[in-house]
Parts: C-alpha cells; sequence; structure tokens
C-alpha cells in the first residue's frame, strides 16, 4: 500500500466516525457537481437507506438518471451503468455495455475514472473526471423581501447585439425578424448535417428575474437556461401530463404543479424568478413551481458550478424558436 493509499484510508476512517454519530456512515453520500472528460458538465446524487446505496447520474446531456448499482469497495465507490443500443445481439435482444465508474475521495473532491465494456466484449479507454461536493442548500428564501434593481432589456429589437453562440463553431439559425429574435435550424433533407448553435448572453447574472414571451409552433423543443446551468423546458406540451419535461419545468428535475400551457403557435409567458438554489415559474399568469430548491445542474449545462454567475442561454441546436420582450432585473444583495 502506498503512501497517498494509506492517507486516503486515514481520511476515509476519521470521516467515518464522525459520520457514524451524525447518523451516516458512508462519506460518499451526497450531491456531486461532475466535471465529465470531454470538460462537460455532470452530476452525482448518492443516498443511503436502510444501509442500501442507490445513485443517479447526469451525464453531459440529457435527463437525470438512476445508475443500476452502488457499493463500497474498500475506499472506493463503484458505479455500475448498463446501457442498451438500438442495435440487437444474435438472439435479438438489445446489445448492451456496462460502464464502470470508480471513485475515490479527496476531502471534498471526486476522482473518478470510467470504463465501459461494450457488447463484443472489448473496452474504452479509461476516462477520467473529477467532482466537487456540493454545498447544502441554504433556507428558501422570503420572496417578498426581495429587493430589485433596474430592469435590463436583453433584446433590443434590431440585432443581436449583446448575444453571442454558446458554440464557436456551430451554424447560427439566429435572426432579428420584425424586432422578434426567431431561430431557424433549417435541414436540408439529404443534405450533411448542420449543427445549429445556442445563444446566450455575453453578461452573467446571479440573482434576478426573468420575464420573456415564446411561441412555440407544433412539435418544437428549446429551452431557457438560468446562469447557464439550469433548464427552463420550452416545448410543445399542451394537452400533456405534469411532467418535468414538458413547457416550464425544470428539465428532468422539478415538475410543474399545474398545467399552464397555451396550444402551439400562440404567444406565452414565463416569469422566471431565481434567488441562490431556489427558483419560482410562472407560466401564463400560473404558478407552476414555487420557490423550489435546485439539486444540481441540468442536461446542456455550461458547467456545473451552481455558486457562479452565469449566461441567460437560449437552446437553438434542436428546432425553430421564436422569442421577444426579453427583460432581466437583478436582485440587489
Amino acid at each position: 500500500m502506498n503512501r497517498s493509499s494509506r492517507c486516503a484510508l486515514v481520511v476515509l476512517g476519521l470521516w467515518i466516525t464522525c459520520s457514524a454519530i451524525a447518523g451516516t456512515t458512508n462519506p460518499y453520500v451526497g450531491r456531486w457537481a461532475l466535471t465529465l472528460p470531454n470538460g462537460a458538465a455532470g452530476w452525482l446524487g448518492v443516498t443511503e437507506e436502510a444501509g442500501k446505496l442507490a445513485g443517479s447520474i447526469l451525464w453531459g446531456s440529457g435527463s437525470v438518471v438512476p445508475v443500476n448499482d452502488v457499493k463500497l469497495n474498500g475506499d472506493k465507490l463503484i458505479i455500475t451503468r448498463i446501457q442498451e443500443s438500438r442495435r440487437r445481439d444474435d438472439k435479438g435482444q438489445p446489445a448492451k455495455s456496462i460502464e464502470t465508474i470508480t471513485a475515490t475521495l479527496d476531502g471534498d473532491t471526486l476522482k473518478l475514472t470510467t470504463v465501459t465494456r461494450r457488447a463484443d466484449g472489448s473496452e474504452t479507454a479509461p476516462g477520467n473526471l473529477t467532482g466537487k461536493r456540493i454545498p447544502a442548500l441554504s433556507a428558501r428564501p422570503e420572496l417578498a423581501k426581495i429587493k430589485y434593481g433596474k430592469p435590463i432589456v436583453l433584446l433590443n429589437g434590431r440585432n443581436l447585439d449583446g448575444w453571442k453562440l454558446v458554440e464557436s463553431r456551430a451554424t447560427s439559425g439566429w435572426s432579428i425578424e420584425n424586432g422578434i429574435l426567431v431561430n431557424k435550424p433549417v435541414k436540408q433533407e439529404g443534405g450533411p448535417r448542420v449543427s445549429y448553435g445556442n445563444l446566450r448572453t455575453v453578461a452573467e447574472f446571479e440573482d434576478f428575474n426573468l420575464k420573456l414571451e415564446v411561441n412555440v409552433a407544433k412539435g418544437d423543443n428549446s429551452g431557457v437556461y438560468l446562469r447557464g446551468i439550469y433548464e427552463v423546458q420550452v416545448s410543445d406540451s399542451y394537452g400533456g401530463k405534469l411532467d418535468s419535461h414538458n413547457m416550464g419545468g425544470i428539465y428532468s428535475r422539478i415538475s410543474p404543479t399545474v398545467n399552464a400551457e397555451k396550444p402551439a403557435g400562440q404567444w406565452q409567458t414565463l416569469d422566471m424568478t431565481l434567488v441562490e438554489r431556489h427558483v419560482t415559474i410562472i407560466l401564463n399568469g400560473k404558478t407552476i413551481i414555487d420557490n423550489q430548491p435546485l439539486l444540481g445542474c441540468t442536461g446542456g449545462a455550461l458547467w456545473s458550478d451552481e455558486l457562479k454567475p452565469g449566461p441567460i442561454y437560449l437552446q437553438g441546436d434542436h428546432t425553430g424558436i421564436s422569442y421577444r420582450n426579453i427583460v432581466l432585473t437583478p436582485i440587489v444583495k
């Protein structure tokens, strides 16, 4: 056993001793902000109930999903994810790959290595990533006592001054038409695939209220990212069930409590307040998320650090969308 391994075991032992007093014996339990091997934002949540570990993970894009297995092996945490592909094996079953993520603890920092065993038995080269423990949430803010600064008009109705693409090499489908911000990601049938970009403000913000109007065509999809990390879903979900993937939800994290969408093709209003790590969403005049805690970033986040300022960014890599009257009012601390 080398010196670093002995030190890790000593730290683990001290943590277990202290945690036992507090009612938990696992130092990995908690929420972790991940930086993935490609630099993208991720998230890991580990819980323990009746001595059994469970976990959920966000891997860059998409939704927060449960993992298949979480266990301790000495001073290491072993996380297993089983993924099915569309390809079928010789028995007609979906081909499965098994990803194993091994994590070690150094204070409030995780060092993780991921290896995937493919369906054919081959393995990927190890990928390295890091994680930082997410601090505990503060109490819910008293919204009635919040003080606001001067409103900032983010869209001037003439050009895209104050905005830029998130991905510098992407194609822009964004333009101003009759004072409206419009995204038209044109896809030519049979032509080469074009990667269209998301649009963000150059300025970055901390806590604020953001109001805007959005028009979603039939079947279309976009999103408004608060501080560049929390996606408020924008989609044609009129008539659907309550779901975090529907209009006004915090994507894959917080579902609306009431349906307030309008049918596709109509202008809709979003009134969003972000205070520290609590969010309130008012859709078309109805409060659908009321001062709820945010447990971590959402898919497509610019980074996983929830404590730094960030831009407003609009998702434009999916379908067309139209926005207008975008006004941000900062909260004065």
